[in-house]
């Protein structure tokens, strides 16, 4: 009696369904892009462009970096891990110093008539900064807006502000920005120099 082989699985067609398989997975796949700095750019002008509201000079908190690194706020060199600080203290004034920004009375839904602050930073960089230098004064601006931000979502709500957002409890979330309302302003780099 003749031995019999064993049966083969035809795989011919495996390699071509491995491919459309891939190919499926590359078309329908997106990948999340968390890179980068969240800044919303302002709409483009209109035709007619409007004078700008005069903001007062106690309501701007000037930042400037020059092509050396350094940092210079409100007219004093400052280290960069100071900055945070000082922008908490002036985005906050708490203690209504005439020196740091106005406040204005605002109803917030969940907070009723809150003192919201008319604060606007202005940030400079020069063509020579390195981009580490910009990375550390966003970082510090932005911590300095989010410790403000979290230290009254406990103070009110009993969470954190980073435990709102990701519970995407978007109505308080929204109330705590309004009362600390995130405003910088970046101008063009120039060449401010560093000597």
């Amino acid at each position: 009696m003749a031995k019999k082989d064993p049966p083969e699985i035809n795989a011919s067609s495996m390699a071509d369904i491995a491919f459309l398989l891939l190919v499926f997975f590359l078309v329908t796949t997106t990948m999340d892009t968390d890179f980068g700095l969240a800044r919303k750019l302002p709409p483009p002008l209109p035709d007619e462009i409007e004078e700008p509201p005069e903001i007062k000079e106690r309501n701007v908190f000037v930042v400037l970096v020059n092509a050396n690194d350094q940092l210079l706020v409100e007219g004093s060199l400052m280290d960069i891990s100071e900055l945070k600080d000082a922008a908490k203290e002036f985005i906050a004034n708490p203690y209504d110093d005439e020196n740091l920004p106005e406040k204005s009375m605002k109803e917030v839904p969940l907070f009723g008539n809150v003192e919201v602050s008319k604060q606007v930073i202005s940030l400079q960089n020069d063509n020579g900064t390195s981009y580490n230098m910009y990375i550390q004064v966003q970082n510090e601006l932005a911590r300095a807006y989010n410790e403000l931000r979290d230290e009254l979502a406990k103070e009110k709500f009993g969470k954190s502000y980073d435990a709102l957002i990701a519970a995407k409890d978007e109505q308080r979330v929204k109330a705590v920005r309004s009362v600390y309302p995130q405003r910088i302003s970046e101008a063009e780099p120039k060449d401010i120099g560093g000597n």
